[in-house]
């Protein structure tokens, strides 16, 4: 495997989040998640992978299972282990740009699993929009 270089750039949205890939390794791979105000993602957690956010632009608010909230601002971040059950929500006025990064213990089967149970066993490979569309020549990159 060769070193690579990559851009934090992803497309605006219409609404909802996104997540670019930005590089991977056999044990770790980084990410640009990029969710508009108010948008929040569900309670879950990912086995076998140990991955940490840092906020380059806006405010998150993360939270345990057991409810208590770590507000994070621009340049601050959190490191979540292997197992920790969480979900974040862009409480900011402007769009949350946040960078992930994540280590991999093994290959386990089960990437990521919500409190309902239900799993997800594949990482996102490519650029993915959810509730939302890409605007036309239109990005957030950090500067």
């Amino acid at each position: 495997m060769e070193a690579s270089t990559f851009k934090i750039k992803t497309p605006r949205l219409t609404g909802g989040r996104s997540h670019t890939p930005l590089a991977r390794t056999e044990l770790a791979f980084i990410g640009l998640n990029y969710y508009v105000p108010g948008r929040k993602n569900t309670l879950h957690t990912h086995p076998g992978e140990d991955h940490a956010f840092v906020v380059l632009e806006g405010e998150a608010t993360f939270h345990d299972k057991a409810g208590n909230a770590t507000l994070l601002k621009k340049g601050e971040g959190i490191m979540l282990p292997e197992g920790w059950h969480y979900w974040f929500q862009n409480t900011g006025q402007i769009p949350l740009a946040l960078l992930r990064f994540s280590a991999l213990k093994g290959n386990p089967k089960v990437k990521r699993i919500d409190a309902q149970g239900r799993t997800r066993e594949e990482h996102e490979q490519g650029y993915a929009a959810v509730d939302g569309e890409p605007m036309e020549d239109q990005y957030w990159e950090f500067s």
